[in-house]
């Protein structure tokens, strides 16, 4: 039984076994494990999609970037128009406390990436910033922003 969520529910499609159970990512387009991580993932992007207009096309599930001999995992990017990434998602299970090392880990990828907005959830909290690389600092947002707003 999965965490009940900060977010809005969506049409779910489950399979496998109690075992080892599967959702369906509509953004990869395929099942994938059913970890508590996947649980939030699922929602926050169906949330982002469906009540925040951001477009399917321009979001990205499980994105690796190379560092080196280094591979890291993004577990979510929104891309803009241009195919450059403008904002990096990280999730983590509802039993994780968002806590300062979430943001360190982020913080990693955006070295590589340098987008516009950094966003943190476990479902049940949900963070954003907005980078100022000109003043080299970054602002809290007080909700998730609409894709018209970026």
């Amino acid at each position: 039984m999965m965490h009940h969520l900060n977010l809005p529910p969506f049409e779910v499609n489950i399979r496998g076994t109690r075992e080892k159970p599967q959702v369906f990512d509509f953004l990869r387009n395929r099942f994938v494990a059913l970890t508590p991580e996947e649980w939030v993932r699922q929602h926050f992007t169906h949330w982002l999609v469906e009540h925040k207009g951001y477009p399917k096309g321009l979001l990205g599930n499980e994105i690796e970037l190379k560092v080196g001999d280094k591979r890291l995992r993004c577990d979510s990017i929104l891309y803009d128009k241009s195919a450059q990434p403008q904002m990096i998602l990280e999730y983590k299970a509802p039993t994780i406390q968002i806590q300062q090392k979430v943001f360190n880990q982020i913080s990693a990828y955006n070295l590589l990436l340098h987008v516009d907005y950094l966003l943190v959830s476990n479902g049940l909290e949900h963070y954003c910033c907005r980078m100022d690389y000109e003043h080299h600092r970054y602002t809290f947002l007080q909700e998730i922003p609409a894709y018209g707003e970026l």
